[in-house]
């Protein structure tokens, strides 16, 4: 997996939990889809992970933000959160995702905040909120991962 520079100073264990155990604490592997989207990871809790995504080279032909890549922005935060939740040993696999588009983005970055909702031993659900610089929300996104053993 690749790894992505992270602008905060993630614990040694979230580290260990994603990228595996002595890994470099300033990256955390999101995947090629998510770099070539520009995702960052600001905060990643069991409970909410919370990311950002560059609007400029994720449009649609019309210039609006492309709805596979707030899609895209919801999985890969509620996968992190799934896994985190999931434990060493174990991995999250997305297996339901939802995305209702509001509004368009056409500049600047989006924010997208998963929230646990259901943190079970088999499954984890999150609810994904994205929204634009001024705070207005421009997607509701839901993703349930089934966790299963390494």
């Amino acid at each position: 997996m690749t790894g992505q520079t992270l602008p905060f100073n993630p614990s040694q264990d979230l580290v260990d939990r994603l990228a595996g155990p002595g890994a470099d604490p300033g990256l955390i592997p999101l995947g090629h889809l998510a770099e070539r989207l520009g995702i960052r990871i600001l905060e990643a809790t069991p409970d909410r992970v919370v990311g950002v995504m560059p609007v400029e080279g994720n449009e649609q032909p019309y210039g609006l933000l492309h709805g596979g890549a707030s899609a895209a922005l919801a999985e890969s935060l509620g996968s992190i959160g799934a896994a985190l939740h999931a434990g060493p040993g174990r991995y999250a696999v997305g297996v339901d995702l939802n995305a209702t588009h509001h509004r368009p983005a056409t500049s600047g970055h989006v924010t997208g905040v998963a929230t646990a909702v259901f943190r079970g031993r088999t499954a984890a659900t999150y609810e994904i909120a994205i929204s634009d610089e001024t705070g207005k929300r421009i997607s509701s996104c839901r993703l349930t991962c089934m966790l299963r053993d390494a």
